[in-house]
């Protein structure tokens, strides 16, 4: 197995590692709005955390910025919290070409998920020119792994409203809700922080 494909399994393990299940949280109250027919807007989102996810590893791989593991570990289920929140604010995605909440919270996800994530891979990744491709295999392997659980989501999504007669705004809601709650438990939690 070459470099490129060892480090983009790597990628796709990260999103799908049950013990690291915030960011299958996160992925899931992102989600929470959308129904398969936003599927644009849902790949826009997937690829923001991916963007967030590979600036910020950059910056701290080749150590240009640091942040402490505890504040990132803090951060995380804060940054699950709010997003959770907006969406029980507004449970549907807005129309037009306004741009929502949700991509901010992705972006920025995505930057305090990599600098949390940086300790490790720095030391896997090296410096230099070298971390060219581990970076791009890792992060196309976050992609797709996103793309995967995002797939999952709106599938259920797909079954509980389009054909269970599942309210949407309720659906939003208690999807919000439980990951709310999953995530007011991690922030009280001492292991994230």
């Amino acid at each position: 197995m070459n470099q490129f494909q060892a480090y983009f399994n790597t990628g796709i393990h990260h999103v799908l590692n049950i013990y690291a299940f915030h960011h299958i949280l996160f992925i899931a109250v992102l989600c929470a709005i959308y129904l398969l027919r936003d599927w644009k807007k849902l790949l826009v989102l997937a690829t923001g955390f991916t963007v967030g996810h590979l600036i910020a590893l950059g910056i701290a791989i080749l150590n240009l910025f640091s942040i402490s593991n505890n504040l990132v570990n803090f951060l995380i289920p804060i940054l699950i919290l709010i997003t959770a929140f907006f969406n029980i604010l507004k449970p549907r995605p807005s129309s037009g070409n306004s741009i929502q909440a949700n991509y901010v919270f992705a972006l920025f996800y995505g930057l305090i998920h990599a600098l949390g994530y940086s300790n490790y891979l720095r030391g896997k990744f090296g410096s230099g020119t070298a971390i060219i491709e581990p970076m791009l295999g890792f992060n196309l392997g976050v992609e797709v792994g996103q793309l995967a659980v995002v797939g999952i989501l709106i599938l259920l999504s797909s079954i509980l409203i389009g054909l269970l007669g599942v309210n949407r705004k309720e659906w939003a809601l208690v999807l919000s809700s439980l990951v709310m709650g999953m995530a007011i438990m991690m922030v009280l939690d001492a292991r994230y922080w």
